[in-house]
């Protein structure tokens, strides 16, 4: 099993002058909260921070002040509110990617009825960014804003396939890789070999490597200088269709949907 390696140190371990501790401070604490860690006490925030109780005390008081935590009177655990949602609400609507892939992502999920993404690369993990749910596929948990390993999958090695080798391998090197399902991915030489597969056919397949009864399939999308920019992705129940049935009927539209979001105008490339 690969031994994890941090994608980035904590920012109060880097050197920059130009760090400002207390920012970087306030949105550790902000990242404290999990869907581990819902509610907590200003204790585990220290914890979970590394910051002293005091300095916890008051990073905590000053994002209370501010709405974006609440304290229970009862418990006097802190927990996020609504107005966290602000800044992604805020990223998504002026995202230049999720405009010019709109229109085809919503084609896609009409065309095909399954569940349609839109994710991007973020050091060591696919976020995603846009997201039309099927009736037909299981519930796994993934919504806007979700993060799941970039090596696991399909989107993720679609972008990892679509960048220089020696940046896909050292992202790869840096990722806690380990199998979710008897069916992952995750031994280095395997997963170097599946870029090269990737790279050869021009999408990526993920048969239930992070979650039993999921098949994915993704294509990369190119800004217009050929850097990665993002990934489409389509996900099919296995109870619908085997892993030959789904490239076979889904695979063509993936590629077709990533290229045509490619050609529609400039996209940021975000490696």
């Amino acid at each position: 099993m690969a031994t994890k390696k941090r994608d980035e140190g904590k920012a109060s371990d880097i050197e920059d002058p130009l760090l400002v501790r207390s920012v970087e401070k306030a949105f550790r604490v902000l990242s404290a909260f999990d869907s581990g860690h819902g509610a907590l006490s200003l204790s585990q925030i220290a914890g979970a921070t590394g910051l002293d109780k005091s300095a916890a005390q008051r990073f905590t008081h000053t994002l209370l002040t501010l709405g974006y935590l609440s304290k229970d009177p009862v418990t006097k655990q802190y927990e996020l509110t609504p107005k966290t949602l602000d800044l992604g609400y805020h990223y998504t609507r002026s995202s230049a990617l999720v405009e010019r892939s709109l229109p085809y992502l919503i084609h896609l999920s009409q065309v095909t009825a399954e569940t349609v993404s839109l994710t991007v690369l973020d050091g060591c993990d696919v976020v995603f960014i846009a997201r039309f749910l099927s009736p037909h596929m299981l519930n796994t948990g993934v919504i806007v804003g979700s993060r799941r390993p970039a090596y696991c999958t399909a989107p993720g090695i679609a972008m990892l396939a679509a960048l220089p080798p020696e940046e896909a391998i050292d992202i790869l090197e840096r990722s806690d890789r380990r199998p979710y399902t008897p069916n992952t991915v995750w031994e280095m030489e395997a997963l170097k070999e599946k870029l090269r597969h990737t790279r050869e056919r021009a999408f990526s397949l993920a048969n239930e490597e992070i979650h039993i009864g999921d098949i994915s399939l993704a294509a990369a999308i190119l800004s217009g200088t050929g850097r990665v920019a993002g990934a489409v992705s389509i996900g099919v129940s296995r109870i619908r269709y085997d892993k030959d049935e789904a490239v076979d009927k889904f695979a063509p539209l993936v590629v077709a949907t990533a290229q045509s979001v490619s050609r529609a105008g400039p996209v940021p490339q975000l490696r």
